[in-house]
């Protein structure tokens, strides 16, 4: 009998195939999810799976309460935290967690990445955001989903649509998107600003910040309603 949930799960997995092929994690680090708005439920990689050995049958699929409502392995100790985020963020199918090498980099020195070029500029108008380091009394408390409301708390202000990423300080990065390939795409567009900007700051530890002209530019001629990068 073929699965109600089948292709839900079958995009889940081939995300998940991209994070090492994108070279975004090692051996079982990271993973990728995918959700069904409409059937309030999401797939997401099986804890500790080795990415050459994951099939499609080995994606677990969840309710937005956390109830397994499909698979038999265990999900990706991170569920909580992605469910968190589903349930409080409209417009997002898909959520993605590395430990790519440079943006955690920066999230271990709980930092935010600055904006200094276009490149950045091109994907989002402000500084990648980091969150506060988590409180001990939140790290005894349920850890996963401290996480998702840690990146509630920085989002406070902010809209996820258009701010795709954050750094968990001391951890490493999450990214999103309206499906799950576009959150890799937003994975992989973060490391790279995260390591450009590291070239940049250790060529001269006082760069400036782009001007605000040139960020205005490059975010609204690419996402704004006057948009004219790539073909209509």
């Amino acid at each position: 009998m073929t699965s109600p949930y089948r292709e839900l799960k079958e995009r889940a997995f081939r995300a998940n195939l991209e994070i090492p092929k994108r070279g975004l994690a090692i051996y079982t680090f990271g993973n990728v999810s995918a959700f069904d708005a409409e059937r309030g439920v999401m797939a997401i990689k099986p804890s500790g799976v080795p990415y050459d050995e994951l099939e499609v049958d080995h994606l677990v699929v969840l309710d937005l309460e956390g109830t397994v409502v499909e698979g038999k392995l265990r999900p990706s100790s991170d569920t909580p935290t992605h469910l968190v985020l589903y349930r409080n963020w409209k417009g997002i199918g898909g959520i993605v967690h590395t430990h790519s090498t440079y943006a955690t980099g920066w999230a271990q020195a709980r930092a935010p990445i600055p904006i200094y070029g276009t490149t950045h500029a091109d994907h989002l108008a402000e500084d990648v955001p980091c969150t506060e380091v988590m409180s001990d009394r939140a790290v005894e408390n349920d850890y996963e989903i401290e996480t998702g409301n840690q990146i509630l708390e920085c989002f406070k202000g902010r809209d996820p649509l258009k701010v795709p990423m954050v750094l968990v300080a001391g951890h490493a990065p999450f990214t999103w998107g309206t499906t799950p390939d576009k959150a890799v795409y937003n994975a992989a567009v973060l490391e790279e600003l995260a390591k450009m900007a590291f070239v940049t700051k250790s060529i001269d530890p006082n760069a400036e910040r782009l001007p605000q002209s040139l960020i205005n530019k490059h975010f609204e001629r690419k996402h704004g309603q006057r948009a004219y990068y790539g073909q209509k």
